[in-house]
């Protein structure tokens, strides 16, 4: 089953569009959600995404994308690689395979968007303030290149 990312844009209305040709952040952000588990153990299904449209892509950094094959749906990778005419992205999930392995070199104007806080959804937590607390900081992560890809690549 292929990876699947839920996107919850902000609203377009005249305001939003007129917001973001001025440079506003009106429609910069946005959320979306994970439902495969190509990317744990960085992102488990479920997890929200606050996301950045059109933000730079560096190696490392999770990235929101159309599936190349599939341009209705979206998916989330690291950018391993910048290549010619694209980037090589990959999970984090060794066991899938639904990334560049299998689709090659995503085109520039496929990345729309670059992940930037994760929210893990609370799961069985104590209704104390204690068990919120603990959620809390847990839960509420930001979502960082991988310093070391390169060398777990090489590693393999």
């Amino acid at each position: 089953m292929p990876e699947r990312v839920h996107e919850r844009e902000p609203e377009r209305g005249a305001d939003a569009d007129a917001g973001h040709e001025r440079g506003g952040l009106l429609r910069a952000f946005g959320l979306a959600e994970v439902y495969n588990p190509s990317m744990v153990p960085t992102l488990q299904p479920g997890d929200q995404l606050v996301v950045q449209y059109g933000a730079a892509v560096r190696t490392g950094d999770v990235v929101v994308l159309r599936h190349p094959f599939r341009q209705d749906l979206l998916i989330v990778k690291r950018a391993v690689q910048r290549r010619d005419g694209g980037w090589w992205v990959q999970g984090d999930n060794p066991f899938v395979e639904n990334d560049s392995r299998e689709f090659g070199v995503v085109p520039d104007e496929l990345v729309i968007a670059r992940a930037w806080v994760r929210v893990r959804p609370p799961r069985g937590i104590q209704r104390s303030v204690a068990g919120v607390l603990s959620w809390a900081v847990s839960a509420v992560r930001p979502v960082r290149a991988a310093r070391s890809l390169s060398r777990r690549l090489r590693a393999r």
